[in-house]
């Protein structure tokens, strides 16, 4: 029976000793599998990692690119604005040169092309001298200032003998020379008004006003003859009324 127990003792030994080892073994096995799989992860994760290092890198490089185009394109853009701001420029002082050029040749064209004028009742094409001429005489007249009119109106005519001016001309230098008393010269300036242009509007006023001054040199004989002409050629006028009346005290 001892013997016995000693074999079954042995067995018992020796089965537990060999379970213990092919538990070493299983765990050693477990072992290397698990570092195998930490080797091939941590490898995979290296791979991952430089894989994303690479991209960045990419990355970077792509966003430093873009950076330069961006930089580019903005220095051709303040390039191109102060071109256009140049060009602009450039073009404003065009239109303004052209402007003035344009503005300079109409004051030069108006200074030497006639101009319609309408004067006692009659429109006519004048020059700008022309014009300017006859309405500084005129208005030397309306001042009182009767010798500078005469000789304002004196010059006009015979600088202007075709003029649209001429016939109020001598109307107004004959009321010059009446008001300097020069009588004659006024007769004879009035007379020249009703000869040549007897439709004149002035007409019929420098017939009476021929009248009166051939009433101031006393020749009764001539103004009576005048005032006569003025009643029967314009009888609708209002000079004629006037001529009337101071026709009847010369009887």
């Amino acid at each position: 029976m001892l013997r016995l127990s000693a074999i079954v003792a042995a067995c018992l030994l020796a089965v537990n000793a060999n379970a213990a080892l092919f538990e070493d073994d299983e765990a050693r096995r477990a072992i290397l599998d698990l570092r195998q799989k930490v080797d091939v992860s941590q490898q995979r994760s290296t791979e991952e990692l430089k894989r994303i290092n690479e991209d960045n890198a990419q990355l970077r490089r792509s966003l430093l690119d873009l950076s330069n185009q961006i930089e580019a394109l903005r220095n051709e853009m303040a390039t191109m604005r102060g071109q256009n701001e140049q060009l602009t420029k450039g073009v404003a002082d065009m239109q303004r040169n052209q402007k003035d050029l344009s503005q300079g040749v109409e004051e030069r064209l108006r200074k030497v092309e006639p101009t319609k004028v309408t004067v006692d009742g009659r429109e006519f094409g004048a020059e700008p001298a022309e014009k300017q001429e006859f309405e500084a005489a005129l208005a030397t007249l309306r001042k009182g200032e009767f010798a500078g009119a005469q000789t304002g109106f004196t010059t006009f005519v015979k600088r202007y003998p075709q003029s649209g001016y001429k016939s109020s001309a001598l109307f107004w230098l004959a009321n010059a020379q009446y008001a300097l008393r020069d009588y004659r010269s006024a007769v004879t300036n009035f007379r020249a008004l009703v000869s040549a242009d007897p439709e004149h509007l002035r007409a019929p006023e420098a017939l009476l006003s021929m009248a009166n001054c051939q009433v101031e040199l006393k020749d009764t004989k001539a103004a009576r003859k005048s005032l006569e002409d003025l009643v029967k050629a314009y009888p609708q006028s209002e000079a004629a009324s006037v001529g009337k009346e101071r026709l009847a005290k010369l009887k």
